[in-house]
């Protein structure tokens, strides 16, 4: 079974991981934007903001091909300049498991399988082993539970919204 999701993925850390970022593309995963050097936005100006928004996204075309349709701000800062400027719908989330903080694999399983909803998006990091780990048992777990996992642009769809560049979306 394919399990289909969004990876935000840092420009400048795509062509180091150039195998991973294509494997996901053609398992069906959406490939999102999360900078070129994953920059506060808030604390950019606007040229700042479409230059990190354009490097990232042609890392990301050099790769698979293809540009993002949509990115992830990273901390999910944002304000006025970066709604006017990234030109492309802002994902964030509504389950922040923190486990780039906490990075203990029972706090991030207790988080996603406590935390989920119908139309929630779960924040995880792949790039710790400890999350990693704990999505062996907590994509399982979802599904035992009656959930299906899309990526946002199907649940989006299936919501009938139509996502514009510069609003935010936590869930559907």
């Amino acid at each position: 079974m394919c399990i289909r999701d969004r990876f935000f993925v840092v420009g400048n850390r795509v062509s180091g991981y150039r195998s991973y970022v294509e494997r996901a593309y053609n398992m069906g995963c959406e490939i999102g934007t999360h900078t070129y050097d994953h920059a506060w936005l808030d604390q950019l100006s606007a040229s700042e903001i479409k230059k990190e928004i354009q490097k990232g996204s042609d890392a990301i075309v050099k790769s698979i091909g293809v540009a993002p349709t949509l990115m992830r701000p990273p901390g999910g800062c944002v304000n006025g300049t970066v709604k006017s400027n990234v030109g492309l719908p802002m994902i964030l989330w509504s389950v922040d498991t923190r486990d780039w903080e906490t990075r203990s694999t029972p706090t991030t399983i207790s988080r996603v399988v406590n935390g989920a909803y119908d139309g929630a998006i779960i924040l995880v990091h792949d790039l710790h082993q400890s999350t990693a780990i704990a999505s062996k048992t907590f994509i399982p777990k979802l599904i035992a539970n009656g959930y299906q996992l899309v990526t946002v642009s199907e649940m989006a769809e299936l919501r009938g919204i139509n996502m514009k560049a510069g609003q935010m979306y936590y869930s559907f």
